[in-house]
């Protein structure tokens, strides 16, 4: 089969879909067992699926392909969106930048400009989707109530400066600055997020500000292992719709030229996506109010449980020092 033909198999595979949650539970079942390019072919198509072409799908797909794969339901209520919906067409364009991408040497898909150039592929599926997406993400827990707050306010490093060293606002101020790293991941003003329909504005402003606080109080380390995780973490709590394109991009890589990466992937994923349906909704946290207490303490008035992963969380760079 030419490569073509494959990459022409694999749309129509991720147009189409699943035919039910039955048969995604029974390609998480098979990929537990071994880990064969095709049902990781499958599985990619099916999360490119879900973040392209029917975001309302996404919490079924996952769902159930977790407890195909891990051996147990996510214990979480299912999140009642409307799964029956109509695909949208995924054009051309999306599958020509996806190629493109993918074709692009390891060096250059680091840290940012991944984030961008996934990011950039959004610009590129259906303009229907955009309000889907909108829409499932208010039928998670807890997003309707944190919508309702209003745009967010921008944290401040002055704010977290006056912060206790060993409070949650200590803590968040040490990771950004010892890190250099930005408050919020990415310009939310160049980005133009206030301009965007509701409820889309609120939800990619909110992420850019809580991503790395969420690192810290979900228990995800900054390694590139970790940063897949808590892509899988984030989707988990209200369906955000950058990490289900990164995810499912990040797959479809693995499962085209990696498929033995699927046995590191997915686990990881996966326990991941668990660990944010099973962690109470942190998107309406009023995390001003906790900066002054320590993390272990905002952990239990939350109710969260810190991210066990099932690899050091360092893990690829282990392996890159060792190559």
């Amino acid at each position: 089969m030419s490569d073509d033909q494959e990459r022409a198999g694999f749309e129509a595979l991720a147009q189409a879909g699943a035919d039910d949650d039955d048969a995604g539970r029974a390609l998480g079942a098979r990929l537990k067992a071994k880990h064969q390019a095709a049902d990781l072919k499958a599985l990619a198509a099916l999360w490119i699926h879900g973040a392209v072409a029917a975001p309302e799908q996404l919490p079924g797909i996952y769902d159930a392909v977790a407890q195909g794969y891990l051996g147990e339901p996510v214990g979480a209520k299912p999140v009642p969106t409307d799964a029956a919906a109509k695909p949208e067409p995924i054009p051309a364009a999306f599958w020509r930048g996806l190629w493109e991408l993918l074709q692009e040497p390891r060096a250059g898909l680091e840290a940012v400009n991944l984030t961008t150039k996934t990011a950039a592929l959004a610009g590129l599926i259906s303009k229907g989707v955009e309000a889907r997406v909108g829409k499932a993400a208010l039928c998670y827990p807890g997003v309707p109530a944190a919508v309702a707050q209003g745009y967010p306010k921008p944290f401040t490093l002055e704010a977290l400066s006056r912060c206790p060293a060993d409070s949650l606002g200590g803590e968040f101020h040490a990771l950004i600055v010892d890190n250099g790293f930005d408050l919020e991941v990415l310009d939310r003003q160049a980005l133009g997020l206030d301009k965007l329909p509701p409820p889309l504005d609120y939800l990619n402003a909110r992420i850019l500000q809580c991503h790395d606080l969420w690192h810290l109080v979900g228990g995800y380390r900054t390694t590139a292992l970790h940063e897949v995780a808590i892509s899988g973490f984030q989707l988990g709590q209200f369906g955000h719709h950058y990490s289900s394109m990164f995810l499912a991009m990040a797959l479809t890589r693995v499962a085209f030229e990696r498929p033995e990466g699927g046995a590191i992937m997915l686990p990881t994923i996966l326990s991941a996506w668990t660990h944010g349906r099973r962690t109470p909704p942190l998107l309406p946290v009023n995390w001003p109010s906790v900066w002054d207490k320590p993390l272990a303490e905002v952990r239990a008035q939350l109710g969260v449980t810190p991210y066990v992963s099932p690899f050091p969380a360092d893990l690829f760079e282990q392996l890159s020092v060792a190559a």
